[in-house]
């Protein structure tokens, strides 16, 4: 019975097998964001959440969610967590949240699910919103600051980013590429691994030299046994040793000090920062960078205000550095773009309202000859020139005060227009003494220029007309004379405090504004 059952059995199968087998074709991949598996919902949903971007990217969509495939939320959630990298925060972006609800992802009803696509899709625009143009805005922290939002169409990048499985890629493309900004994420990496700072903060009292005794010098030793700008030993005395003294000399080059070797208030302040506030420093400045200008041009000068230089770029090369003079902490100098249109030799100098104010006022009321020293002429609102002696201290805003063009004028021989809203310019000074001062926060907001006469020729670049030699002559006649640029060349007066150098230095210098900590507190909030 049962070998006939068998019997039976093959023959249906036999003939149940087609005469041609054909292999069955793939199924077909399934896109998980567009196929039914992804949730519709009603609109009103997303538009009371009175997002105007979030509501744009769900309607491209068709209002239904996005998220649906696990790998890309994993993506996306690893891209969130990696913002510490940038120097920003994670929990900006509710990654502790997410993380939470993506381990309990399968038993989400399909109302938690829409929920948290829009959590997903909101925190990765305010993700990319932050690469483009920083997490904070500058204009509403700061009035001296002038630059334009960096343009960036969230939604197109974040489309772009899923359809074409680049999500990570399209947001490398709106970081800061510049070197800076790259080096200063290395510095992050590398402020973590550095050994458990216990060192007390260290009160400046007297100078130390080499040879000296002192108390903090024991303090001062392991700072720079951290830092690694001196080996680990196994007794620390209190003298100023010569080994402690080369230490010293490179800490003060890395941090824009003058390299004596002597151990004043400026060395001792550096040393105070242990790799904690200068990690906090690196963050706020990356930050700044991210508000900079992507495009600073192919020809340009790049100001950094408290490192005290200006470069001239061309094609990415470096032309000329320069020293300069930059504004006081109660005059800053502002941050701002724009592009040079002409050049003044021999100019006159207006006084300006703070100065009149705060200088002119002051010094002139108890001495009238203070306008003969300077060779400044007073006007009325007329235009007539009115008597040192005849002048109304109590109504000084009704004169226009004009200093004559000159070598000891307050601008000196030259200056660099630009347009701005501040009536800031570059220029030459009187002052030429100021650029062999370590510390050159001096001005009155405007930047000053060491030696510009070769910067004017070169951005003149007429060999012909405007030659060295013709330059130096035209100075000479003392005749206020305006030259309009023919090439363009932008100007970027910035503002950044750390940086690494190409020998792989990570350096620092002052924050003559008082900007980095505020930022960094700010940046936390």
């Amino acid at each position: 019975m049962q070998k006939l059952i068998l019997v039976i059995l093959s023959l249906l199968l036999i003939g149940c097998k087609k005469e041609n087998p054909v292999a069955e074709p793939k199924p077909k991949e399934i896109d998980l964001r567009r196929d039914s598996t992804s949730i519709a919902f009603d609109s009103t949903v997303v538009t009371k959440k009175d997002d105007a971007t979030l509501t744009a990217f769900y309607r491209s969509y068709g209002f239904a969610t996005v998220w649906i495939a696990p790998a890309e939320r994993k993506k996306l959630l690893e891209l969130l967590q990696s913002s510490e990298k940038e120097g920003l925060f994670p929990n900006d972006y509710n990654v502790k949240k997410i993380e939470k609800l993506e381990a309990k992802v399968n038993k989400l009803s399909d109302a938690e699910m829409v929920s948290y696509d829009f959590l997903l899709t909101a925190s990765i625009q305010k993700y990319i919103w932050h690469l483009s143009n920083g997490k904070l805005d500058p204009k509403k922290i700061y009035r001296d600051w002038d630059l334009k939002k960096n343009p960036i169409d969230i939604n197109a990048l974040l489309h772009n980013g899923i359809e074409g499985d680049s999500l990570a890629q399209s947001l490398e493309s709106i970081k800061p590429q510049h070197v800076i900004y790259q080096s200063l994420k290395q510095a992050l990496v590398e402020l973590d691994n550095y050994p458990k700072d216990t060192v007390k903060t260290m009160t400046f009292t007297e100078k130390i030299v080499r040879g000296d005794t002192s108390s903090i010098i024991p303090s001062i030793k392991r700072r720079l046994i951290i830092w690694k700008e001196l080996a680990p030993m196994d007794t620390i005395t209190k003298i100023y040793d010569k080994k402690t003294w080369k230490a010293i000399k490179n800490f003060q080059r890395r941090h824009g000090l003058a390299t004596d070797g002597v151990i004043g208030k400026g060395t001792v302040e550096a040393l105070n920062f242990s790799p904690i506030r200068r990690k906090q420093q690196v963050m706020a400045n990356l930050e700044r960078w991210r508000w900079f200008p992507r495009d600073f041009g192919d020809h340009y000068i790049i100001v950094n205000i408290p490192g005290y230089y200006l470069r001239i770029i061309k094609d990415g090369d470096t032309i000329e550095r320069k020293r300069i003079v930059v504004g006081k902490a109660e005059r800053k100098t502002p941050i701002l773009s724009s592009t040079f249109n002409n050049i003044v030799f021999n100019p006159t100098w207006t006084v300006p309202p703070t100065i009149i104010r705060e200088d002119l006022v002051p010094d002139a009321t108890n001495n009238r000859s203070y306008f003969a020293n300077r060779s400044i002429t007073i006007y009325n609102s007329k235009g007539a020139v009115v008597d040192p002696q005849k002048w109304n201290p109590k109504n000084p805003r009704a004169y226009r005060y004009v200093q004559a063009p000159g070598y000891y004028n307050s601008l000196g021989v030259v200056k660099f227009n630009f347009p701005n809203h501040y009536t800031v310019y570059l220029h030459d000074t009187n002052h030429r003494d100021y650029f062999g001062k370590n510390y050159r926060s001096l001005s009155s907001g405007c930047v000053r220029v060491e030696d510009p006469l070769p910067m004017a020729e070169y951005m003149l670049n007429d060999s012909i007309k405007w030659n060295r030699a013709k330059i130096d002559t035209l100075v000479a006649t003392k005749k206020t004379t305006t030259i309009n640029l023919k090439q363009k060349i932008r100007l970027h007066q910035l503002y950044w405090t750390a940086w690494r150098e190409r020998n792989g230095d990570l350096e620092f210098r002052p924050d003559i504004y008082n900007l980095d900590e505020d930022l960094y507190q700010k940046l936390r909030k």
